[in-house]
């Protein structure tokens, strides 16, 4: 602890608190006399605060093309020789300390490799879902308007939209297939519906033009109608209908 050379080499130890009890009250009296030591640990400790405050943020898209790329370049450490018995000087501390460090850092990487190992396989799986319902309503939409009994009715809504309904009693469902819907806004939704006979039973949300299957059979239905509603929809209507439509007997 004498040596003033050797106590020089703790300021990065010392800004991460990784001095034992002992070495920091001797490593703080010298602080006292040493205004390099005092520079030093001033922008290690600011280093280390960057360093903590980019833990909460998310990994760049290309880090770990970067690690992969640049990992054959890096030593690796030595072997860690057993204790021989003799004291340890103050470098042979920091030497130990820079290593823990070194692994630590190392299995922080490893973590957060894997963390976006896992984001890209979650992103993978969720956009293979997607396609396959996609696939899935395309299939259920082309099953009713090319289904052999397969009628159509069209007409337009209050706004000029045209819209058009193709229903199969075989598949007993129905397509509905707008163009020329204006914006509904951020807080209101299209709302397709079936009429029983005077009662109206919910159908599906919609929000542009394009076909959408009906959700709910087309049984008992002697129409279709269309209505402006809050965003997620209503049980019952809650406005005028824009479009009512006879279904085919």
């Amino acid at each position: 602890m004498k040596h003033d050379g050797e106590l020089h080499t703790l300021t990065g130890a010392y800004a991460l608190h990784a001095l034992t009890p002992a070495e920091d009250g001797v490593f703080t009296a010298h602080l006292a006399d040493c205004p390099s030591c005092r520079q030093e640990v001033a922008e290690f400790s600011a280093t280390a605060a960057r360093l903590a405050g980019a833990v909460t943020q998310p990994p760049p898209p290309r880090m770990k093309e970067a690690v992969l790329y640049g990992i054959e370049s890096i030593r690796q450490l030595p072997p860690l020789l057993p204790a021989t018995g003799r004291p340890m000087t103050f470098t042979a501390i920091l030497r130990r300390k820079a290593i823990t460090l070194a692994i630590a850092a190392s299995i922080a990487g490893v973590a957060v490799l894997g963390g976006v190992t896992v984001r890209q396989n979650q992103l993978a799986e969720e956009a293979r879902q997607q396609a396959q319902a996609t696939e899935r309503r395309l299939q259920d939409v082309t099953a009713v308007v090319a289904a052999a009994d397969a009628r159509t009715v069209r007409g337009r809504t209050t706004t000029g939209a045209t819209t058009s309904v193709v229903s199969s009693k075989l598949q007993n469902r129905a397509v509905f297939i707008g163009a020329g819907l204006p914006d509904p806004g951020a807080d209101r939704t299209y709302q397709l519906w079936f009429e029983d006979h005077g009662t109206m039973r919910p159908a599906g949300l919609l929000t542009q033009d394009g076909a959408t299957l009906m959700q709910g059979g087309i049984q008992g239905a002697s129409g279709v109608g269309l209505t402006l509603e809050p965003a997620g929809g209503s049980a019952r209507p809650t406005t005028r209908p824009l479009m009512l439509l006879n279904l085919p007997a």
